[in-house]
């Protein structure tokens, strides 16, 4: 089963990705869950877009104040799969 946790990882990672991307125009090659949403030039309307999508998405609700703690595509992953772990126990 552990295995299946870095694929869960990728999987989320990419869509996060691709989503900033199109929202940014913006190549997706040059993010990566190291990115900040400072480097990328997400405001705050941007990551209210992007919880929009994840929530949709994963069918989750994200509480409003996480975003303010969200500073890096790999925050919004590992909130994710917070989230849906939560939700399965």
């Amino acid at each position: 089963m552990s295995e299946s946790i870095p694929e869960a990882t990728e999987s989320i990672a990419r869509v996060i990705i691709t989503f900033i991307a199109a929202q940014k125009t913006i190549d997706p090659q040059t993010i990566s869950q190291a990115s900040t949403f400072e480097e990328l030039q997400m405001d705050s309307l941007d990551k209210i877009n992007l919880s929009f999508e994840v929530e949709e998405r994963y069918g989750i609700s994200i509480p409003d104040n996480a975003l303010e703690s969200l500073r890096t595509v790999g925050d919004v992953v590992d909130g994710v799969q917070r989230i849906q772990a939560e939700k399965t126990t």
